[in-house]
């Protein structure tokens, strides 16, 4: 395979790409526009038209198992988080494995159409059964050269606070679960939180897995779980195998406390993931006004040199009822609501949504546009960051070690209406 007039992130000019064995055999500057013709029939010939080349789109948090389920039994009516958790604990009695195959596998479809390849899923482990837990296992060996697929064991409604819940988690790693998650915020005590915090870090550390926690998802300013998740992080030396999702209490703790915070967090090394749509939705619920946007510090953190991820969350689940898996349009969003307009933010926009993922899934040793790493990448409408989230274009090809996974030709304006004759003397 090769790709011929490519733009490539923060570099000038165009580029050609040759894929042999499924990696990236050189990359290779061109002087100009080269025509549209194969070298010979043996080569499979990718032209990008002058569009970006990245690598693939990284989606670091999101629910499989409950996607495609809003309404079902009951809409979410309030709109909160915790009516969410009351609707799918109505729908999680229904959940059989062919039920959560058909919907999983519409969505992960509908994700890698939009570009993504790597994905890590929060899956409730507080059923007995673990029926989603099981399914998804199979789900992720099936789809395997498609896409990377990360499982986390993820409690729902608590560890300490749900029954037999410390063992369930243990019977999910049991069962292919990659990462250990939590829910700090929601078990019944400040004291059960803060235990299942060093528990959740120590199991991790004993089976050489990762961490992935659902950290202070809450309005509460005095909800801080995550200096105790970090320090955990830190203590036991996990450190950037460690990631706080949505730490939305950030956006109402003071300034003099977050001074603090931030002293740690650079210590500890942790990631974060922050689904800015999904937050701006359902933080802010107990407000009159003035209306707090309830979404973590992504610009602060980003400028102390932490790393931080956008991911999309929910696709029309009891907690959120659209999302579409266009991680661009999250971006968008995200940029928007975090006061992430200057022109040096968005001109390092795509980092949010590519390289800081693959970093939280540390998968980053494999992922990128470099000699000898596997072929992954997409082509975006537009020539640059800045320009791809101008247009909020469409995902053109997606290709995987070599193999294409999709390609789509841009819209095209069949008809158009100009005013040149208005103003023609």
């Amino acid at each position: 395979m090769k790709v011929i007039n490519a733009r490539l992130r923060g570099m000038d000019g165009l580029y050609s790409l040759n894929v042999h064995q499924g990696k990236f055999s050189s990359i290779e500057a061109q002087s100009g526009i080269i025509p549209a013709s194969p070298e010979s029939k043996a080569t499979q010939l990718i032209d990008a038209q002058q569009n970006l080349v990245c690598p693939p789109f990284v989606e670091p948090h999101i629910h499989l198992d409950a996607v495609l389920t809003a309404g079902e039994p009951n809409w979410n009516m309030s709109g909160t988080l915790f009516e969410g958790i009351e609707r799918w604990s109505e729908r999680k009695p229904l959940l059989t494995p062919e039920d959560i195959e058909r919907r999983v596998l519409k969505v992960l479809e509908l994700l890698i159409s939009h570009g993504v390849q790597y994905i890590r899923t929060h899956v409730d482990v507080t059923d007995p059964s673990l029926t989603a837990l099981k399914t998804i296992a199979q789900i992720k060996r099936k789809v395997a050269h498609k896409i990377h697929l990360q499982i986390v064991a993820f409690p729902q409604e608590g560890i300490l606070s749900f029954p037999n819940g410390k063992q369930l988690m243990k019977q999910a790693i049991d069962e292919g679960a990659d990462v250990i998650g939590g829910i700090p915020h929601f078990e019944f005590t400040r004291e059960y939180g803060v235990e299942s915090m060093h528990w959740v870090v120590d199991l991790a550390k004993q089976h050489n897995l990762l961490v992935d926690v659902h950290c202070d998802e809450t309005d509460d300013g005095s909800s801080r779980f995550l200096e105790v998740l970090a320090t955990a992080a830190l203590e036991t030396e996990m450190k950037d195998k460690v990631t706080a999702s949505h730490t939305t209490a950030m956006h109402s703790y003071n300034n003099a406390y977050c001074s603090k915070l931030f002293r740690l967090l650079k210590m500890s090394g942790i990631n974060f993931v922050s689904c800015p749509t999904e937050s701006i939705h359902l933080q802010g619920r107990f407000d009159t006004f003035p209306k707090r946007r309830g979404v973590t510090r992504v610009k602060e953190l980003t400028e102390a040199g932490m790393n931080v991820c956008m991911a999309e969350d929910s696709i029309q689940d009891p907690w959120y009822t659209l999302g579409n898996g266009k991680l661009l349009r999250v971006l968008d969003a995200g940029l928007h609501i975090c006061h992430m307009m200057g022109y040096q933010q968005l001109s390092t926009a795509l980092d949010l949504i590519t390289v800081n993922g693959a970093k939280t899934l540390q998968v980053i040793t494999e992922y990128g546009i470099e000699i000898g790493k596997p072929a992954n990448f997409i082509i975006l409408e537009g020539s640059s960051d800045l320009d791809v989230i101008q247009k909020q274009g469409e995902v053109l090809w997606s290709v995987r070690e070599g193999a294409i996974l999709i390609e789509r030709k841009p819209a095209q304006l069949i008809q158009r209406t100009t005013f040149s004759d208005v103003f023609e003397p």
